[in-house]
């Protein structure tokens, strides 16, 4: 299973669309996701901990995440948000990595709509300020009536592969010898397939074929869906853009695989990354 997949939450829209019924959830039974700012806070199982709404700030908003078991969820929007990218802070994976799965999933999710919420206090049209609605998967502006919603931006994150050999890359101040998948933001107006074909492109001089998707997994860093693909080249001669990439390189599939197992000549992305999981399905397909 991907990192920050498989939440046991309902998200439960039939509820948070009716302001009565979601009412009728805001009571003693309602659980409040513990969070230091955005940062996650763990029980003395190493599970995430929960409180009441009796611990939320007067006038905090709250945002309601869905049921678990029949019990409404919520969140705080944290005074500030967080656009920051994982690497960023260590702290916060490492608290990260003792979760488990749905336990990950569930922050994950948690961490990426209250952020949005903190970072959206004010209306993109008119500057006004917004609230929060439709439970917190909607905010509202008070003064030109603009709804807004939270924010998902796609990324292709994509295998290119040449006679048996895969293609990847070492972004500008990444570690030496770490390589990934060469991924890229999908731009207005194209399709999975186009983004893929123009990120490679840009950062490698390659043009490819025959893309196909694999996977996705959601990235609350701040909010992105990783799109996992497959493609093929009939050139494998490189122009590096300097701008974004300090190194791209060829591999073969025992090269992947040894790195994979922390023993080849390059080092791979951890197990929470979707590109070490492309990676696995590459070797074996």
């Amino acid at each position: 299973m991907l990192a920050f997949t498989g939440s046991r939450l309902d998200r439960a829209d039939h509820v948070r669309a009716d302001p009565e019924r979601l009412a009728g959830y805001t009571n003693w039974k309602a659980r409040l996701l513990a969070l230091d700012g955005l940062m996650p806070s763990l029980d003395y199982e190493g599970r995430l901990a929960w409180g009441t709404l009796a611990d939320a700030d007067e006038d905090a908003e709250l945002v309601f995440l869905g049921l678990d078991d029949g019990k409404a969820c919520f969140a705080a929007v944290p005074p500030k948000g967080d656009a920051s990218p994982r690497m960023a802070n260590p702290q916060l994976w490492s608290l990260m990595a003792t979760l488990q799965p749905d336990d990950l999933a569930l922050y994950g999710g948690a961490r990426s709509i209250v952020d949005w919420h903190a970072r959206h206090r004010f209306c993109a049209q008119c500057g006004g300020d917004t609230r929060l609605a439709k439970g917190g998967w909607q905010r509202d502006c008070t003064v030109c009536g603009a709804s807004h919603f939270p924010r998902t931006d796609p990324v292709t994150i994509m295998l290119v592969e040449y006679d048996g050999k895969l293609m990847l890359g070492r972004g500008l101040g990444w570690p030496e010898g770490a390589f990934s998948a060469l991924a890229g933001f999908v731009e207005p107006g194209e399709s999975i397939e186009e983004g893929v074909a123009r990120e490679v492109l840009e950062e490698s001089g390659v043009k490819v074929r025959d893309v196909s998707y694999i996977a996705s997994q959601p990235w609350p860093f701040p909010s992105q869906l990783m799109i996992g693909c497959h493609s093929y080249t009939d050139d494998d001669a490189l122009t590096i853009d300097e701008t974004e990439m300090a190194e791209i390189n060829w591999y073969t599939r025992d090269e992947v695989k040894a790195s994979l197992a922390g023993e080849g000549p390059f080092r791979a992305p951890p197990t929470h990354a979707i590109a070490h999981h492309l990676m696995h399905w590459w070797i074996h397909k």
